[in-house]
């Protein structure tokens, strides 16, 4: 049988806001930072005990700047943290002082529980617990007080009877109390789930701010299987077996909707590492190691706390930074093309300019969900006035972000493609002071009526495709950057539309001439 809890994973939409939450208020730590196996361009972290125990693991999916979720019923819908009973006070004032929003104290299932709001408004429970674990050292946090493990997580289901069927059957939980409109289920361990009668209420949606799933815990791979077998057998959903490099799962929705992994206890996350440097490099999963440089540049960024980090502030445009190991003070500022965001092209302007910082930006309009910088008319005409309103938002994003990031305007350089790089002419010729230096790949002219705009002293650097079907469309810009006295050198190169190794071979070759 499985023995309780392994982990539960969450999904946030800020990784520094997280980071702060769980290492510098909850005292939790970081044990593994990892891409992930689907999408190893997203970034997963895991807060355990010193060991990365299982049963003391809460994960996060990082959706950084992501589309908030919704919970209801199908998901997770709280969190809960065993404390020693009289730590609840503690808890209490610290999260007052750290102006953490709570609810109650409050009696459930005979038990002490303090309801907090994580920084996505997920619910997180301390509760006053006589069981204990191996739990978190801290250093503001006394030893008395401090968190000792997972105490249990709430589940929201329409279909209550075959949830606690299905996690009593196969999860090795058993009935405890019931209390209200939510039945107990235990494990061995203390462990507990709480299936919360949702019935009437919404289905849960996927997004920041909710779950992802819950695991529970087998012993090992053998196990796992008979538990693959004897769900073969029901009327269930797809079971999918997975190999995690530090645990194996089988993942299963029970009948409620709810996602639930069965995950071995072992091999563990000192598989590859020591217990004193766990959590301080990214693993890659291996189906990824050809990107890896890739994903290190895309991943976003955050400090442990204490450690200097970069505060985000609230600009018109979505953006991220990426702040390479030996920065040399110039800024590289990216606009992806049509359906990308803000991290696209990090990779090349890391390899065109490796000690830059880069600062991506997430293009603002969308066409049938897809994230461009302007709307389109037809496939070769462009709505004016929203190029207009939107190449003013990124000149006044940029004044802003000069202020607050202390951003010097004679080291930065534009880099766009495509539809970025369009509205980014575009903006050269309606604000002159925009950018002193600019790439643009595949652009195009976009402005029926571009004003005579004093661009002498900018240079930019236009890459075109032979192959490529605007390529028409660049003919005209170069004409108006010219005109208006830009130094332009311009290249049409084999390719298409798409971007090729060239690309940055010959942006980083006129990068380099600029500066020197």
């Amino acid at each position: 049988m499985t023995s309780g809890l392994h982990h539960v994973t969450l999904i946030t939409r800020k990784v520094q806001a997280n980071v702060d939450f769980y290492l510098g208020f909850l005292g939790l730590r970081l044990v593994k930072r990892t891409g992930g196996y689907e999408d190893a361009r997203q970034l997963h972290l895991f807060y355990g005990d010193e060991h990365g125990s299982p049963g003391s693991l809460v994960t996060f999916l990082v959706w950084e700047d992501g589309s908030p979720g919704r919970a209801g019923h199908g998901q997770v819908s709280e969190i809960a943290f065993a404390v020693a009973p009289a730590a609840i006070g503690f808890w209490l004032e610290r999260a007052l002082r750290f102006g953490i929003p709570t609810e109650g104290p409050l009696q459930e299932f005979g038990e002490t529980v303090l309801r907090l709001r994580d920084p996505d408004g997920f619910v997180v429970k301390l509760v006053g617990s006589t069981l204990t674990g191996e739990g978190w050292a801290s250093a503001s946090i006394p030893p008395e007080h401090r968190i000792h493990r997972l105490r249990g997580v709430t589940l929201l289901s329409a279909t209550t009877e075959e949830t606690v069927h299905f996690l009593t059957a196969h999860a090795g939980f058993a009935r405890q109390a019931r209390e209200g409109s939510a039945e107990r289920l235990l494990a061995d361990t203390g462990d507990s789930l709480d299936i919360r009668d949702a019935g009437g209420f919404w289905p849960g949606i996927p997004g920041t701010g909710t779950a992802d799933h819950v695991a529970v815990r087998v012993p090992d791979t053998a196990r796992l299987s008979g538990i693959e077998r004897d769900l073969s057998k029901l009327n269930s959903s797809p079971t999918t077996l997975h190999d995690r490099q530090y645990f194996t799962s089988l993942y299963v929705r029970e009948p409620g909707g709810t996602l639930i992994e069965f995950a071995t206890d072992g091999p563990g996350f000192t598989l590859d590492e020591p217990v004193e440097t766990l959590g301080t490099r990214l693993f890659v999963p291996p189906a990824a190691q050809d990107e890896s440089d890739a994903i290190r540049i895309v991943l976003p960024q955050f400090a442990l706390p204490g450690e200097e980090r970069v505060i985000y502030r609230e600009l018109p445009f979505v953006h991220r930074f990426h702040q390479p190991a030996a920065p040399d003070g110039s800024v590289m500022v990216l606009l992806h093309g049509s359906g990308g965001n803000e991290t696209d092209l990090m990779p090349l302007a890391h390899r065109i300019a490796p000690h830059a910082t880069l600062l991506g930006l997430r293009g603002r309009s969308t066409e049938e969900g897809t994230s461009r910088w302007f709307r389109r008319r037809s496939e070769r005409s462009f709505d004016q006035d929203d190029i207009r309103f939107e190449a003013g938002a990124l000149a006044a994003f940029m004044a802003e972000a000069q202020t607050a990031y202390g951003l010097a305007p004679e080291r930065i350089v534009f880099l766009g493609y495509s539809n970025g790089a369009n509205l980014l002419a575009a903006a050269m010729q309606l604000h002159p002071g925009l950018a002193q230096r600019a790439v643009l790949l595949r652009p195009a002219a976009v402005l029926e009526a571009p004003p005579a705009a004093a661009l002498s002293g900018a240079s930019v650097l236009m890459l075109t495709g032979n192959d490529d079907p605007y390529r028409d469309l660049a003919v005209p810009l170069e004409t108006a950057l010219r005109a208006a006295g830009a130094m332009v050198e311009a290249h049409a190169i084999a390719a298409g539309h798409a971007l090729t190794p060239l690309d940055g071979d010959l942006a980083a070759d006129w990068l380099a001439r600029r500066a020197s």
